[in-house]
C-alpha cells in the first residue's frame, strides 16, 4: 500500500461519534482532549473560528470548509474568539449518536462530522505522523467532499435502517479524502514533517519505495537512486523534513508492522521476520527491542495481557 494507507490501516480509525452541532448569536465552545483520537468536521453553513491548543494562530472558517484535527488536542470552536467559552460536555452528553446539538439556540452555524477513536500500543507515534490541523478550504477539494458530506448529512437525519454505519462510512471517506487533499495541497520545501516528505516528488519516491516493499535490503543508496538524488542530499534532506535518517525511518516502520502482526495475528517471531527483511531471528529481535524498547515475545504476551 501506499504510506498514507499504512498508516491509517496501522491506526484502525473507528467513527465511534457521529454528530451535527448547530449554534446562533455570540457563541464559543470548548472542546476537551481527546487522547489518541482524530477529528473530523464539515462546515455546513455559516463561519466561525478554530483555535487548537499549542498550535499559534486560529483558523477561520466558512461554509463547505473541512477540518481535520489527528491530534486529539483541546480546541475551541467560536464566533468570536474573545468570548468566555461555555465547555462542550453538558452541550454534548445528552445527544444520543447521530443526532444533532444545539448551542444558543443555533439557526446561524452548523457542522457536521465524526470523531475516530484510534487502537494500538504505538498510535501515538503514528498519529505524530500527521499534521495538527488540516484545513480544507480549497473550492475544487470542498466540491469533491460534498458527496460525502451531503450523504453523511441525510443518513442522519432521516434516520433509516442502516444509516448509522452508511454514515460512518461517509466519516471515513471524508477523514481519508481531506488527509489526501493537505498531501496534495502542500507545496514542496514550504514545511517539515512526513507530510511533507509525502508532498516532495523526489522524498515520496523513496517513501513509497519502503512501503511497498519493506522486506528489501534498501540502502541508503538505492532509496536514494529511487528519488533521483545523491546519496548525500537525499540523507540530509530526508533528515530534514521527517526527522529521522532513512534507514532509521524504515527500521521504525518494519517494527511497527511487526508489532501489528504480533498483536493481531499467530505468526511466531522468526514467520514475522523473515516477511520484513530480517534473515535469523536474533537479528530482527536485537531491533525490535532496540525500537520498541522490549523483545518480540514480550511485547506479544504484553499485548495479550
Amino acid at each position: 500500500m501506499d504510506p498514507l494507507s499504512d498508516v491509517l490501516s496501522l491506526l484502525k480509525p473507528r467513527s465511534y461519534m457521529s454528530k451535527g452541532f448547530e449554534a446562533g448569536g455570540a457563541w464559543s465552545v470548548q472542546f476537551p482532549d481527546h487522547y489518541q483520537s482524530i477529528k473530523c468536521n464539515a462546515i455546513i453553513t455559516g463561519e466561525c473560528w478554530l483555535a487548537v491548543d499549542s498550535v499559534p494562530g486560529a483558523v477561520h472558517l466558512k461554509a463547505g470548509d473541512c477540518f481535520v484535527l489527528p491530534a486529539g488536542r483541546p480546541f475551541r470552536l467560536a464566533s468570536d474568539l474573545s468570548i468566555p467559552p461555555v465547555d462542550a460536555g453538558p452541550i454534548f452528553q445528552q445527544a444520543r449518536d447521530g443526532g444533532t446539538v444545539s448551542c444558543n439556540g443555533g439557526k446561524d452555524f452548523f457542522l457536521t462530522g465524526s470523531r475516530f477513536a484510534v487502537s494500538g500500543t504505538h498510535a501515538s507515534t503514528l498519529l505524530a505522523m500527521l499534521p495538527p490541523v488540516v484545513h480544507i478550504s480549497k473550492e475544487s477539494d470542498k466540491a469533491s467532499l460534498r458527496w460525502a458530506v451531503e450523504r453523511m448529512m441525510e443518513e442522519l437525519r432521516e434516520q433509516r435502517p442502516g444509516g448509522l454505519l452508511i454514515a460512518q462510512h461517509m466519516a471515513h471517506m471524508m477523514l481519508v479524502q481531506a488527509l489526501r487533499m493537505h498531501v496534495d495541497n502542500t507545496a514542496e520545501g514550504e514545511s517539515s514533517g512526513w507530510f511533507a516528505a509525502l508532498a516532495d516528488r523526489q522524498l515520496s519516491k523513496a517513501l513509497n519505495a519502503m512501503h511497498e516493499n519493506p522486506a528489501h535490503r534498501w540502502t541508503v543508496q538505492t532509496l536514494a537512486e529511487q528519488a533521483g538524488m545523491s546519496r548525500s542530499v537525499f540523507s540530509q534532506k530526508f533528515k530534514l523534513a521527517v526527522g529521522s535518517a532513512p534507514l532509521e525511518y524504515l527500521t521504525r516502520w518494519r517494527m511497527l508492522l511487526a508489532g501489528d502482526r504480533l498483536t493481531n495475528s499467530k505468526e511466531p517471531v522468526s514467520a514475522v521476520a523473515l516477511s520484513l527483511g530480517y534473515e535469523s531471528e536474533s537479528a530482527f529481535s536485537t531491533a525490535f527491542k532496540r525500537t520498541l524498547g522490549c523483545s518480540p515475545r514480550q511485547y506479544g504476551q504484553q499485548q495479550a495481557g
